[in-house]
């Protein structure tokens, strides 16, 4: 068993949030959120990460709290309030990918990607 590319771990032997970035064996090469450098870590020392520890260090948007005082953010977060107040769960989807997609280009990204 692996982890997917992309997807947020723990390194238990640092307890340091990464990301997979690829797997090798047994050994997984992970970086930290936004980019930096590379480690490889056995598959056995790490864990997927919580959404409580994702949205402690700011990888998860935080339900009641738009990001940034950025316009864009409140209008998608009342957006996917609204929908998800409805009947229509295909609509409160979209929302909800609307708002974490603003999210990971606007906010997480590195400057100049």
């Amino acid at each position: 068993m692996t982890y997917r590319n992309g997807a947020f771990v723990v390194d238990t032997r640092e307890g340091v949030i990464a990301q997979v970035i690829g797997a090798v064996g047994d050994r997984v090469q992970l970086r930290k959120p936004g980019g930096g450098l590379e480690w490889e870590v056995p598959f056995a020392a790490l864990r997927l990460a919580t959404r409580q520890e994702r949205e402690a260090t700011g990888l998860w948007p935080d339900k009641s709290l738009p990001a940034y005082g950025c316009a864009e953010c409140v209008q998608l977060d009342a957006a996917r309030r609204a929908a998800a107040e409805g009947d229509d769960e295909i609509k409160a989807g979209d929302a909800l990918v609307a708002q974490r997609r603003h999210w990971r280009s606007a906010h997480m990204l590195p400057v100049g990607r």
